[in-house]
């Protein structure tokens, strides 16, 4: 029963603290703009900092960094299967000398 009390009171107090808290900003809350634009947009820093997203969204859109990564992917895979091919081609070649030699023999 008395924790019930405290707890209430608690409460009680906590809610009057707020509205306390909302009476003296009322005033402030009351000037700033209805539409909910502060004036800051128009910045000169804050419009280059969002037309720099927008690029950065719109190639995130068009999945630009996708698009490079498999590219490097492909060039990379096609370098390797050159190099792979130019192997075969000696160890080929090499084995074609080892017959020619077994041959003479």
């Amino acid at each position: 029963m008395i924790a019930e009390l405290i707890v209430l009171a608690i409460l009680v107090c906590s809610f009057g603290g707020l509205v306390i808290i909302l009476l003296r900003k009322f005033p402030a809350l009351n000037a700033l703009p209805q539409n909910g634009s502060s004036g800051i947009r128009e910045h000169h820093i804050i419009l280059n900092i969002e037309k720099k997203l927008k690029g950065v969204l719109i190639s995130f859109e068009r999945q630009i960094f996708l698009q490079k990564f498999l590219s490097w992917i492909k060039v990379m895979t096609l370098k390797i299967e050159t190099r792979v091919d130019h192997l075969l081609h000696r160890i080929r070649k090499k084995a074609q000398q080892v017959d020619k030699k077994l041959e003479k023999k």
